[in-house]
């Protein structure tokens, strides 16, 4: 008997420890969720109370200028959908047929494997390397030193692209092969099955890769930093072919002021830049929530 109880209440010292270790754990993890979260909000708040007094339509409908009370945000603001809008028309198409290839069509050989290699690489590249890239392969040599649209849109492609095709490609292999091989019992081919099965199911998981890809890419300002170098710009794009500035650029700008009164302009325009991220990655999980709600076809 003194044996088992000896056993026994070593287990229970044993279970009391592991006990307190998770709890432990807990409280940490806790903590550190309470503490970015609470960084997170007096950074917000901070921004609120000093950009809220010069956000007024005044500010959405002006240009830049050298002096702070008359300062808008007009161009960049413009300069930034445009942006996104290009790079989100050439980026989506482009990397879920990648993934649908690689994932579907594509036999595993070791050269395919190369390429799925060469892409998870690539998404680890920083974004000032593209910037560089873009210069020479699309402002240089495609635009005859055109610092346009066109080519700040493509640089940012080049930059999210990598991110689009792994998302996709993991939403993909997601997908049941139980699916598909119903579908092929119904008699579909391989591309009316992909069309009809496949995408429809991976379609929420690639939503979720494009709305984190979207969002580095309305947030990066070190590619069209090298791209534009334009901060004080006086005009709306209206062309694919149109100079251009963005929101992350301008504000440096105004943060790198000696004035005063431009860190106020400076979180004004942040309030902005949240504001078209938030709404963007609203549509885009207004997509994803309604095809995850769809039953299974």
């Amino acid at each position: 008997m003194n044996k088992l109880d000896s056993t026994s209440n070593q287990r229970q010292k044993i279970h009391a420890v592991r006990v307190m270790r998770d709890r432990i754990f807990v409280v940490a993890f806790v903590l550190a969720v309470v503490v970015g979260i609470a960084g997170l909000a007096a950074l917000l708040l901070d921004v609120l109370v000093d950009g809220l007094p010069f956000l007024d339509w005044h500010f959405m409908s002006s240009y830049a200028s050298r002096k702070a009370e008359q300062s808008g945000i007009l161009a960049p603001l413009a300069g930034t959908v445009w942006i996104v809008g290009m790079t989100a028309l050439l980026t989506i198409p482009i990397g879920v047929g990648t993934a649908i290839y690689l994932e579907e069509f594509a036999s595993k050989n070791r050269f395919n494997r190369l390429i799925e290699l060469n892409i998870a690489n690539l998404a680890g590249v920083p974004s000032v390397i593209y910037g560089l890239l873009g210069l020479a392969v699309f402002v240089q040599f495609l635009f005859n030193g055109s610092r346009n649209v066109t080519a700040g849109a493509l640089t940012m492609t080049l930059l999210i692209l990598p991110i689009v095709v792994i998302a996709s490609q993991e939403a993909i292999k997601a997908v049941p092969s139980s699916y598909r091989d119903a579908a092929y019992a119904m008699g579909a081919n391989r591309w009316q099955v992909v069309k009809a099965v496949v995408l429809p199911q991976a379609l929420p998981g690639m939503m979720s890769g494009i709305i984190l890809a979207l969002s580095r890419a309305i947030g990066e300002s070190a590619p069209i930093l090298i791209i534009s170098s334009l901060v004080w710009v006086t005009f709306v794009p209206t062309s694919p072919d149109s100079k251009f500035t963005v929101l992350p650029l301008q504000i440096f700008t105004w943060i790198s002021q000696p004035q005063h009164e431009f860190r106020g302009i400076a979180a004004a325009g942040i309030i902005v830049l949240l504001v078209v991220l938030l709404s963007m990655n609203g549509v885009a999980i207004w997509i994803r929530s309604k095809y995850q709600s769809r039953p299974d076809q």
